[in-house]
């Protein structure tokens, strides 16, 4: 069957694909390359001699339920044309790699393992990582030099919570490839990695029992439109860019006319103005990118677009440089050096 005739929204602009409510999508994971993805994670698990298995369906993001032995997939990544609209609306796709879907997704089987088996229940497991009852905060403070936490997702991620410490160590021991006792050999983040290889392997080869797999927030039951997901969305996280660099932003891109969105302008150039700026400041490499990713979020909400000069480049090197001088004091206050 074509895919216009199983989808026929996919041939929809993107103005009426966003009035298309979510449970009218009809999407699946079987058929697509996310199946190959869980089936890697499954011949992970089968290397290691894991016989537990999760659940998993396509939803507004990723996460795992806390005790449910499950893994929620963004319902985007289920097709490409969704993943063409995610980029357009959000500037990236989280996940929408093969690479990047397996990281996340032994991710989340770190956090599906743990909660369905009650590992944040033992003793040991709360000295190494902390007391998983401790609330998320609104912004970590992470250590970029730290070695007391591995380094699997991006911006430190294992730094935000003890649920999160776990998740990323078990993906990291996952990984067949991350050849964890050479790479942490020396840090303190190795006796996590050393603890979790100790516990699975006293589950390897065992059948588990009777595992909670409620499917939560499933796309197929979500009546709200493509258009209201994405506004729910930015409404939750917002733009954290200060406003007084507007008038920068709209020095260097237009606020009106044809031409290239400013917002894909810095995605498509963001390694390069990456590169530039952290030779001017080579120990601000955490500042530097959540700059560039504030910059791409206000140039989203601006409206603004990147005009046709060769000095574009270098005057987005200027900005991002400058925006970084001012925010260094800012970001210094909440994350430790």
């Amino acid at each position: 069957m074509a895919d216009g005739a199983r989808h026929p929204w996919a041939v929809l602009p993107a103005e009426e694909l966003l009035a298309v409510r979510l449970c009218d999508l009809d999407l699946h994971i079987r058929g697509t390359w996310l199946e190959s993805c869980i089936d890697r994670l499954h011949a992970d698990l089968d290397r290691r001699g894991l016989r537990i298995r999760p659940t998993c369906w396509l939803a507004e993001e990723w996460f795992c339920p806390q005790g449910i032995c499950g893994i929620a997939i963004p319902f985007y990544l289920a097709h490409p044309r969704l993943m063409r609209l995610e980029y357009r609306q959000a500037h990236a796709v989280e996940g929408g790699t093969r690479r990047e879907c397996l990281q996340l997704l032994r991710h989340e089987m770190g956090h599906a393992i743990q909660g369905a088996l009650g590992l944040h229940r033992r003793r040991r497991w709360w000295e190494l990582f902390g007391r998983s009852s401790r609330p998320y905060p609104d912004q970590y403070r992470p250590s970029p030099t730290s070695r007391r936490f591995v380094q699997h997702l991006g911006y430190w991620y294992a730094q935000s919570h003890p649920l999160e410490d776990f998740a990323e160590s078990f993906a990291v021991w996952l990984d067949p490839r991350s050849a964890w006792r050479r790479r942490y050999e020396g840090w303190p983040a190795l006796e996590k990695l050393v603890y979790i290889d100790e516990v699975m392997a006293e589950l390897a080869g065992k059948r588990p029992g009777r595992l909670e797999r409620t499917r939560i927030e499933e796309i197929r039951t979500i009546r709200k439109t493509i258009g209201e997901y994405y506004e729910e969305r930015f409404d939750r996280y917002g733009d954290t860019f200060p406003a007084h660099f507007d008038d920068g932003l709209r020095r260097v891109f237009r606020a009106e006319g044809a031409g290239e969105p400013a917002a894909i302008y810095l995605r498509r150039h963001r390694r390069r103005l990456r590169r530039r700026v952290l030779s001017l400041y080579p120990d601000d490499a955490y500042a530097i990118d959540l700059v560039l990713r504030e910059l791409i979020g206000r140039s989203r909400t601006l409206g603004l677009v990147a005009p046709e000069e060769e000095s574009l480049f270098e005057d987005s090197t200027l900005l991002t440089a400058v925006a970084t001088t001012r925010r260094l004091h800012d970001i210094r206050e909440w994350y430790k050096m």
